[in-house]
């Protein structure tokens, strides 16, 4: 029987031919047979990022993001994943999903004004910029430069929304709120980007992850990261 996961692996194979090599292992061949989907990748050194304060990986960060807003995406005839899309319908779900028991008294208390937040994200998120939307130490690779891995979730979308989700992992490695999003102003499209945007996406980050990651260092940073913006 087929995984359900192997549409992950098929976003790869689609979004791959577009990746320049300096940003991402070039894919060498896939092959599909008798129910198997392989991906054979180009082997490319490095360690995992570090995403802490003063971390000197945080330059080679800035420039692997900094080149992915300049890719282009695959072209509509090949496939389009508006991130916007994905968002509201995950939204549909999570924004009336009772929080959990041991849910944060602070997310408990402003239950009503996170909904209200909430809610407005999909409508800041279109765009036709590429998005990665899972960036994490884990999915860079630096040596001589950072290099991006894991493009199962590729979307189409806002400029911000990749420098958003990160600063979400800077809060979890040990940066401030606001240290964290000066250094997601290296990239205009989240220096520019309007102020509600990025709160409501921060307020949605929460709603969801608080549902179904809750209690992990990445939801309790973008519960701080949302109680930043709103104070």
């Amino acid at each position: 029987m087929r995984s359900p996961l192997a549409w992950m692996h098929r976003n790869e194979v689609v979004v791959s031919p577009f990746l320049p090599e300096q940003l991402a292992p070039r894919l060498l061949w896939d092959i599909e047979v008798d129910g198997w989907l392989v991906l054979g990748f180009e082997h490319v050194p490095g360690r995992h990022a570090t995403l802490s304060p003063d971390s000197d990986d945080l330059p080679l960060v800035v420039d692997a993001v900094d080149e992915v807003s300049r890719t282009a995406p695959p072209p509509s005839s090949t496939a389009r994943r508006p991130m916007s899309a994905q968002w509201a319908k995950a939204l549909e779900v999570e924004i009336g999903v009772a929080p959990p028991a041991d849910a944060d008294p602070w997310s408990v208390a402003n239950a009503g004004l996170l909904v209200e937040w909430a809610s407005r994200a999909p409508e800041h998120m279109g765009g036709d910029r590429l998005i990665h939307s899972d960036l994490h130490s884990l999915n860079f690779l630096v040596s001589d430069r950072a290099r991006v891995i894991d493009w199962a979730w590729w979307r189409t979308g806002a400029a911000w929304i990749d420098p958003a989700l990160l600063v979400i992992r800077l809060i979890a490695g040990g940066h401030d709120p606001d240290a964290a999003e000066k250094w997601a102003h290296n990239f205009d499209g989240f220096a520019t980007a309007p102020h509600d945007a990025i709160t409501a996406f921060a307020a949605s980050v929460l709603r969801v992850w608080e549902r179904r990651f809750a209690g992990t260092p990445n939801t309790n940073a973008a519960r701080r990261w949302v109680q930043y913006r709103l104070a």
